[in-house]
């Protein structure tokens, strides 16, 4: 009988073809811990992701192709790994190569002495932005700081979706958000609301240089104010 995994690591992947390749290959050889299975969570089973998973799956068995039933979509994607990865710690990370593997170790390691959500931050001494919309960079540095300082919020970093949850947190919240990327904010906010561990480590974030991004500010936004005030109320009703 095999060992359940220390860690899941969730890939929400939309047509990626050969780009997730350095993607899946930096989780795999850049993260220590054992047994560690990597879900790779696909709407449709035409996606270019597809064939290129099952080639390298010979070469990383700790790959395995999902398939979300719950809806198209980012957030139903990220949903549906959460809801079937084995492991006590599950970490998210998207499959365009922006997010940087060699920090999950360390987010695990804040996992495993305590920590509910561990995030990579990109606000916080020692992480970086690299590349991507001025407008957008801008409004999530300021939403994170603004969070931090005057909500209380323990991370610098609210918006990114670079998470690592436990299991424990994961079990006990219904999740509500219902367009993009506001998942991360609406389980941080959570679980700093619940009295529970929010750690960060700081970590490099960079624009994908092959692909099309999914995310669409304007469409999200409201999702977004709308836990970020949740965040800010925190600090009072706590």
């Amino acid at each position: 009988m095999n060992a359940p995994p220390a860690l899941s690591v969730v890939v929400p992947v939309y047509n990626e073809g050969e780009n997730v390749v350095p993607t899946l290959r930096g989780i795999v050889e850049r993260t220590h811990m054992r047994p560690l299975e990597v879900l790779v969570v696909h709407d449709f089973d035409e996606d270019s992701t597809v064939p290129v998973v099952k080639r390298l799956q010979s070469e990383l068995p700790e790959l395995r192709l999902h398939r979300n039933i719950i809806g198209r979509g980012v957030l139903n994607a990220i949903k549906s790994g959460l809801g079937v990865a084995a492991a006590p710690y599950v970490l998210v990370t998207m499959g365009d190569g922006s997010d940087d593997p060699n920090d999950i170790d360390s987010m695990y390691e804040l996992a495993r002495s305590g920590a509910d959500v561990v995030a990579g931050s990109r606000y916080v001494r020692g992480g970086k932005q690299l590349g991507g919309p001025l407008l957008k960079r801008t409004m999530s540095r300021t939403a994170g700081l603004s969070l931090h300082w005057l909500g209380g919020l323990p991370v610098h970093d609210a918006t990114s979706n670079f998470r690592l949850y436990s299991k424990r947190l994961l079990d006990e919240v219904t999740i509500e958000s219902t367009g993009g990327f506001e998942l991360g904010i609406e389980l941080t906010v959570k679980a700093h609301l619940m009295g529970l561990r929010v750690a960060e480590v700081p970590t490099t974030w960079r624009d994908r240089t092959a692909g099309q991004s999914r995310f669409k500010l304007w469409k999200w936004l409201p999702r977004y104010l709308y836990w970020y005030r949740r965040g800010l109320a925190g600090r009072f009703v706590r």
